[in-house]
C-alpha cells in the first residue's frame, strides 16, 4: 500500500499510522490510537512495579495449634520462594507475657521447620509484647 493511501486511511479511521520497521522492504506499518498505546504500556509499568513486596508477615499466638502452624510454615515457603522475606511475629496476650519462653521456642520450631529454605536474618527478638524474627531465602 501506497504511504498516502495509508495516511489517508488513518484519518478516516482517526487513529495513528506508525511505522513498526522502517528498514524493510516495504517498510511494515501499523494503524493505532497511539495515545491509548501509551497509556497501556504506562499501566503495565506501574502495575509491576505495585506488586513488589519485600516482607510478608506471618502472625500467630504462643497457642496456635500444630495443624494452623504447619500451614503458616507452607505459606512462608511459598513466599519464600517468591524472593519475599518473612517475618513470623507472635503477639503475648495477658498471662502469655509470663511465660515468652512458650513462644521463642514456637519460633525456633518454625525456623527449623523452614531450615533447607531460608536462614535467619537476626535471632528473635521481644519488643514489648511481641516477638518476632525475620527469615531470608539462602
Amino acid at each position: 500500500m501506497k504511504t498516502s493511501d495509508a495516511l489517508n486511511l488513518a484519518r478516516g479511521k482517526e487513529l495513528d499510522l506508525i511505522v513498526v520497521t522502517p528498514n524493510s522492504v516495504p517498510p511494515v506499518a501499523k494503524l493505532l490510537d497511539f495515545k491509548k498505546f501509551l497509556y497501556l504500556e504506562k499501566k503495565k509499568k506501574s502495575t509491576v512495579k505495585s506488586r513488589k513486596s519485600g516482607l510478608k508477615e506471618i502472625k500467630m499466638g504462643p497457642s496456635t495449634g500444630e495443624g494452623d502452624v504447619n500451614r503458616q510454615i507452607e505459606r512462608a515457603k511459598e513466599f519464600i520462594s517468591e524472593g519475599n522475606r518473612v517475618k513470623v511475629t507472635i503477639t503475648l496476650r495477658g498471662r502469655e507475657n509470663l511465660y515468652p519462653d512458650i513462644a521463642f521456642d514456637k519460633i525456633r520450631k518454625f525456623q527449623a521447620a523452614l531450615e533447607e529454605t531460608a536462614k535467619p536474618e537476626a535471632d528473635a527478638r521481644q519488643m514489648g509484647n511481641m516477638i518476632s524474627m525475620v527469615l531470608v531465602a539462602k
